[in-house]
């Protein structure tokens, strides 16, 4: 039988959901940004950050930048350059106002954590730096919710880049988890200029990584992968360069992950 085993702690939930005696939790919207830049030599490595083994969600696993959208990333005064919510809407299937809503986490959530802002003063310019300590404090002001990012953009005059983003893919967690997210995936290019930085949080080690080797890392079980994260990297892997990543087409299906019960055994099956 194929699949993920679940933990024995979900056993009893899962068979609960299962036969309609628990009600699954609603699934929060979120985002979630393959960041992407040319390896060296050649080649596409990806920004992966460890999750600390304390967190409630995914803990040790391998994921990309992301998070739940904030009720206050779908303000109409976030400053926006590129493909407008309705493209987005299209894209994920979603309203305008939750498409709103995942592109600025998906340029929120990756600047808090990795330090890279997708984001300029126009619709043809991007921050060249954003290592000082200026920035380090908003980013730690976004983080915890004391600053929005409308204002955050307003007052250092930048415009949201949307065009940075790639739709990519739609995962929701499946119905016996007790914390479920209903994440898109999107994809985008390290800016010329910008680097990534161990900036702490909720990981606690972060790499850039060729797709394929974060795949044969965990297929050693060196590092932990979870079936979205596997996929996309999978995805990934066969682009030779990030242009070809760009200029990729992309269908975007909504994959949610089933639990099936054998011989008294639950797994985690994706389509």
């Amino acid at each position: 039988m194929g699949g993920i085993r679940l933990p024995d702690e979900l056993g009893e939930r899962a068979r609960g959901v299962l036969a309609g005696r628990v009600d699954p939790v609603p699934a929060r919207d979120a985002a979630t940004v393959a960041l992407l830049r040319a390896g060296r030599p050649g080649g596409v490595q990806v920004y992966l950050l460890r999750r600390k083994a304390t967190m409630a969600f995914a803990a040790g696993a391998y994921v990309f930048p992301g998070g739940s959208v904030d009720p206050r990333d779908t303000d109409q005064a976030v400053a926006w350059a590129g493909p407008s919510p309705a493209y987005w809407s299209r894209a994920f299937g979603a309203s305008e106002a939750v498409a709103r809503g995942l592109v600025c986490a998906a340029v929120r959530e990756t600047f808090e954590e990795s330090g890279v802002l997708l984001a300029g003063p126009g619709p043809d310019s991007v921050v060249a730096d954003t290592t000082g300590d200026d920035w380090e404090a908003d980013r730690l002001a976004l983080i915890d919710r004391s600053l929005a990012l409308a204002d955050f953009l307003a007052k250092r005059g930048l415009v949201l880049r949307a065009d940075l983003l790639k739709p990519w893919a739609h995962w929701i967690t499946p119905r016996v988890e007790p914390k479920r997210f209903d994440t898109r995936f999107f994809a985008a290019v390290l800016p010329e200029g910008q680097r990534t930085r161990d900036v702490g949080g909720e990981a606690d080690q972060v790499t850039w990584q060729r797709p394929a080797e974060a795949i044969e890392l965990a297929r050693q079980g060196e590092i932990f992968l979870m079936p979205p994260t596997h996929r996309t990297l999978s995805e990934l892997a066969a682009h030779p360069d990030v242009a070809s990543v760009l200029a990729a087409e992309r269908e975007i299906v909504t994959i949610m992950p089933e639990v099936v019960e054998v011989d008294g055994e639950f797994r985690l099956v994706a389509p």
